[in-house]
């Protein structure tokens, strides 16, 4: 296969580069003697130099080298000479001022001198001369603009091979060549060389003879991360900035990258696919974005716990100056919810003694994290879309606005997409927080990371009571085993668990938590889920959309299942039956799902056959467990 030809591109060094005298071999200049390497063979160098301050005020033109890339294709200004021996080179160096075009521009006669040097050390490699327009080299946005535009109108190929020099020119060029490099307008490597090393010595003033044993039979530059040492020549390195193709650097990232997603879960050893997917999401997100997130998920999945590690995930990352400030959204209303986040004047309403800065302000530079942020009422949204396209916001009462900088997190456990419909919740705020969105499944949903959930919150608890608690095998694989079951409810996530384990810790006599605590923690859990919460009941608004939901979902499998029959089922038997079809649906089997919704009056008989019961009943309407499984 052909060797890909080399490529490089490069900045004339104003002063590395100095020399038109023939003392100037006695200096090591970076851009004519990275062509004495013999393992960096350059088949083409593409040298760009900035026209002289004086020169661009004169209005002088730019010489015909500046045209755009005359050798990329094909033969152009820098092709190949021939050159003699030590007295021909004296002689065209007598003859110097004659061979260079007519110019007063410092940089264009440096360039030159540069390039005809370049070819007497390599006369096989092709220089292209490249003149750039930067009234301030050492304005950033400048020149980093002309360099994109050099990126922009380069012809790259895909037959050759490109470096990008960054041994010369300013400290600002160097900064936007690697950025440029590293966003891939540059398709390259970076190209570092160095003099050799002699100790003692100024490198910079080392004396170089003009030869060199040079030999184009080599396969030319690879993917070196290594230094390559050349005798007597000094050494060089190539950088690919695809850290990925570095095993040891890649290990290193994976690793950063686990560590990142171990803080957002707390070093808990999640098992659940769907959550540890959405946590390494959230993981990207949180550590290149500033955009708003929006944690979907039930009461107790952990909404507010997560919030927090994002934050500490965001300032170990430094991208975060200010407080992590959080509030519940249910817990303010009315004037209370615009004094609480935008704060107030003096005087803005009775009791308004003094003046308040409100949380935004408390969160500027950090993250502010809106729980249930369903709840604000619609005055209140309009103020917060202000306060996040604008960075201002106007305080209660006040007639000068103020200013914070915040990262919003928000959580809900509403439908926001509902709440817009039924005009409770503003379009517009909802299409700005919902850029990143992510959903925290419920306990119920991740039955597999009970266990590792159940350790962490038994260590946590040992470590506040600062006493040592044991779980004996026995007792811990009988809690696990009601935990993981589909019949346990974990209505309330996480915090069921977190009490569960709390009453387990405290009562345990010893230290020790027996078998026996287990069967009375197991009774008091089923208790609690059987018994009607306050929202599940239908009197707060996300108790009656849930209600809904399960009305909605039971019609449909009603009609799912039984087809046109299902409308001559009457309304006292469609709840019943809708909520039998639905157990079925999520059971492994009928016996399984028979033992659900016997798991009462199975206790009380002699002897128990599920299985039979459910058959009995589903067959009385007409259906079989298959045909319900077939429908999902």
């Amino acid at each position: 296969m052909a060797r890909k030809k080399t490529v490089v591109l490069g900045l004339l060094g104003t002063t590395l580069d100095a020399g038109l005298g023939p003392n100037r071999w006695e200096r090591w200049r970076p851009t004519v003697d990275l062509h004495r390497l013999p393992d960096l063979i350059v088949d083409r160098f593409e040298l760009f130099y900035n026209g002289s301050a004086a020169t661009a005020a004169s209005g002088a033109r730019p010489s015909a080298t500046a045209s755009k890339y005359p050798g990329s294709g094909g033969a152009g200004d820098g092709g190949p000479t021939s050159t003699g021996g030590r007295a021909t080179r004296e002689a065209r160096d007598s003859g110097f001022d004659q061979a260079l075009p007519r110019t007063s521009d410092p940089h264009e006669l440096l360039a030159h001198r540069v390039k005809a040097d370049i070819r007497e050390l390599s006369p096989e490699t092709q220089v292209n001369l490249h003149r750039l327009a930067i009234a301030d080299p050492w304005n950033f946005a400048e020149v980093y603009e002309a360099l994109l535009d050099v990126a922009e109108g380069y012809p790259f190929r895909d037959d050759e091979e490109y470096l990008v020099h960054l041994t010369t020119g300013s400290h600002v060029a160097q900064i936007c060549l690697f950025l440029l490099t590293e966003a891939r307008w540059f398709p390259a490597k970076l190209l570092q060389i160095s003099p050799p090393r002699v100790p003692g010595e100024d490198r910079s003033r080392r004396k170089f003879d003009r030869g060199g044993d040079r030999s184009r039979s080599g396969e030319g530059p690879k993917s070196w991360a290594d230094t390559r040492q050349t005798r007597d020549h000094g050494s060089f390195q190539i950088f690919d900035l695809n850290l990925s193709t570095y095993d040891r650097l890649g290990t290193r990232l994976a690793k950063i990258q686990q560590d990142a997603q171990g803080i957002l879960k707390a070093g808990i050893a999640t098992r659940n696919k769907h959550f540890n997917h959405t946590i390494a999401r959230i993981e990207q997100v949180a550590t290149s974005s500033t955009s708003p997130m929006l944690i979907l998920g039930p009461t107790g999945a952990g909404k507010s716990f997560l919030a927090r590690r994002i934050f500490d995930l965001k300032k170990a990352r430094h991208q975060v100056g200010g407080e992590f400030v959080d509030v519940n959204c249910a817990t303010i209303r009315g004037d209370g919810a615009m004094s609480a986040l935008f704060g107030h004047a003096k005087g803005a309403f009775t009791g308004a003694q003094g003046a308040r800065d409100g949380l935004l302000v408390r969160a500027d530079k950090g993250v502010l994290f809106l729980d249930e942020i369903g709840e604000l009422g619609l005055e209140e949204q309009g103020m917060l879309l202000r306060a996040l396209e604008e960075k201002t916001f106007l305080p209660l009462g006040a007639d000068k606005p103020r200013s914070s900088d915040f990262q919003l997190i928000s959580g809900t456990n509403r439908d926001l997409a509902e709440a817009v419909a039924a005009g409770l919740f503003r379009e517009d705020l909802y299409a700005r927080i919902r850029l990143w969105t992510f959903r925290l499944p419920g306990l119920a949903e991740r039955r597999e990371d009970l266990a590792p959930n159940l350790e962490h919150e038994l260590a946590r608890w040992v470590q506040s009571r600062k006493a040592p608690v044991v779980f004996p095998d026995e007792a811990k694989r009988r809690y696990l085993a009601f935990a993981e079951a589909k019949t346990s409810g974990w209505t309330g996530n996480f915090r069921d668990l977190s009490a569960s384990v709390e009453r387990l810790v405290t009562l345990a006599e010893g230290g020790r938590i027996t078998a026996a605590l287990v069967d009375e923690e197991i009774l008091r859990l089923q208790e609690t889920w059987r018994t009607p919460t306050l929202a599940a009941s239908g009197a707060g608004g996300a108790g009656s959309a849930g209600i809904a939901k399960e009305v909605a979902r039971g019609e449909q499998l009603l009609s799912r299942v039984l087809g046109a029959a299902a409308a001559r089922v009457d309304s006292f038997d469609r709840v019943q039956l809708a909520h039998v079809l639905a157990v079925c649906l999520e059971a492994d089997s009928l016996s399984e799902a028979g033992r659900q919704l016997f798991e009462v009056s199975r206790t009380e008989r002699a002897t128990v056959n599920d299985a039979d019961r459910l058959r009995k009943y589903l067959t009385k309407w007409g259906i079989s467990f298959d045909a319900i499984k077939r429908s999902a």
